[in-house]
């Protein structure tokens, strides 16, 4: 189980700690040099609640280096910033230490994606690792679960599923899988709805009925758990969202970290609240501006050292077409302000009343690896 720092990859560690006592987890942490003091603070509190080590991960190539990982591998790329385009700071710094660490086993990861979310993420890809998902109703990372409702395999999953399931529901469960989909579609978009859509329908007719079907079929197939004789998760019905997040870390007594507090302020009357939205490097390229603002107020000294990775000869800045020095200046910081306000207010009448909400919700696809 990878810890990131976050709300929810703790949030995780104390779940499956307290319900599945024996399930025995390695933890670990890829350390990028770029967190905050608030990230070390919540793997200490986690490591005493847990009586056990969360280990430390890091390239090889670093082990005779006196650099941090981020800025070895920042020189290494010639000052070129990582992007949504470009994560080689996810790949280098995140996934290829824990690739490296599991040295080809079989592996579950476990990951704290929740029931309110709808999406997968940057999640690593080899054929010996494996994800699972214990926070929402669907445990199963899609591409097992393509392979499930792939109609090549239709005769098979019915075998399987007649075990679990009889008669009326059997038959539905039936007339889903007959249901036409097509993975070699090239509108991806449809295919994913798609399967979204069968996946819910089969959940609706029973989710551990559901689970063991799919179990009993990962054991046709090479994934990690296909030689498993049984799995705890697969009875679990529980689907943990934002609020149980919070209540677990406060309840634990791992508390929240203090990043997520919300922070007044005040511009021409109005006023407004922010915090940060995440872990990871204090300058990810993923913050929204209001979160840049935030660190620019309450961390001046981490602003002005991400200033220093800036280069706008080349158009290497964190923020696309703006530079961090640009946008300080008095009255963009009014302007972020005022517009982070408006949104505010729009979002909160529509929906969720959570500023974190709010600030996840303009995300395109974040990094998982990075931020859970």
């Amino acid at each position: 189980m990878g810890i990131s720092g976050g709300k929810d990859s703790a949030a995780l560690a104390i779940y499956l700690n307290d319900k599945y006592p024996t399930l025995n987890f390695e933890y670990y942490f890829c350390d990028t040099g770029k967190e905050l003091d608030e990230t070390y603070q919540l793997i200490e509190n986690l490591e005493s609640y847990l009586g056990k080590k969360i280990i430390k991960l890091e390239n090889e190539e670093l082990k005779n280096s006196n650099e941090n990982p981020f800025d070895y591998y920042y020189k290494s790329f010639r000052g070129y910033l990582p992007s949504p385009q470009a994560r080689w700071c996810t790949a280098l710094m995140k996934l290829k230490p824990f690739e490296k660490f599991v040295n080809g086993e079989p592996t579950i990861s476990y990951v704290g994606i929740r029931g309110d979310e709808e999406r997968e993420g940057y999640i690593s890809r080899e054929s010996n690792i494996q994800s699972i998902f214990p926070f929402r109703r669907n445990i199963w990372s899609n591409d097992v679960l393509s392979k499930f409702f792939d109609p090549e395999n239709q005769k098979q999953v019915e075998d399987f599923l007649n075990s679990y399931h009889k008669g009326n529901k059997y038959d539905r469960f039936v007339n889903l899988l007959n249901e036409p989909i097509d993975f070699n579609l090239n509108n991806k978009a449809e295919t994913e709805k798609l399967l979204k859509r069968k996946i819910s329908n089969s959940l609706d007719l029973g989710i551990p009925e559901f689970n063991r079907t799919v179990f009993d079929f990962l054991k046709t197939t090479e994934y990690p758990l296909a030689t498993e004789i049984d799995f705890e998760l697969l009875d679990n019905e529980d689907v943990l969202i934002r609020e149980d997040i919070f209540r677990t870390l406060r309840e634990s007594g791992i508390g929240v970290p203090k990043y997520y507090e919300k922070i007044e302020f005040e511009v021409d009357g109005e006023k407004g609240e922010y915090a940060r939205s995440r872990s990871g490097c204090f300058f990810c390229f993923f913050q929204q501006k209001i979160e840049w603002i935030w660190l620019y107020e309450q961390h001046p000294e981490l602003y002005k050292e991400a200033m220093k990775y800036e280069n706008e000869d080349e158009l290497f800045t964190w923020v696309p077409n703006e530079s961090l020095a640009e946008l300080i200046k008095p009255e963009r910081v009014k302007q972020i302000k005022k517009g982070h306000i408006q949104r505010s207010n729009r979002e909160k009448s529509k929906s969720s009343p959570y500023l974190l909400d709010i600030l996840e919700g303009t995300e395109r696809d974040g990094c998982n690896t990075c931020f859970l």
